[in-house]
């Protein structure tokens, strides 16, 4: 059973295997009937950061379940079918939660 905050590997059209978080609420994550849903892309970071965050990124890291920093990028919103989702990678924690809610809000406001 999927929850909203997992972060799991998705096999992107373009972009291929990456990381994402699911965005979506947990009625339509474990509905049947709906095969698609709302993720955000993430990219995983392996050696040093080289840059500062941009605008819309959110470093994910251990406290998340993850392995290594992973850039979570809030500025575009990504519709996936629900069988591009291959594995569970981790559950993204409450603070990190909130920082990803409020880069949304500035990237969109009128969606709230």
């Amino acid at each position: 059973m999927m929850q909203p905050w997992e972060i799991w590997l998705c096999e992107f059209t373009r972009e291929g295997a990456h990381p994402c978080v699911l965005f979506t609420h947990g009625r339509v994550l474990n509905n049947p009937d709906l095969d698609r849903v709302n993720v955000l892309f993430c990219r995983t970071l392996r050696g040093p950061r080289r840059r500062e965050l941009r605008a819309g990124e959110i470093l994910l890291d251990r406290a998340d379940g993850l392995d290594w920093e992973t850039l979570c990028h809030c500025d575009v919103i990504h519709y996936v079918a629900k069988n591009t989702l291959l594995e569970r990678r981790g559950l993204v924690c409450y603070e990190r939660q909130r920082q990803i809610s409020q880069a949304i809000l500035r990237f969109f406001p009128f969606i709230w």
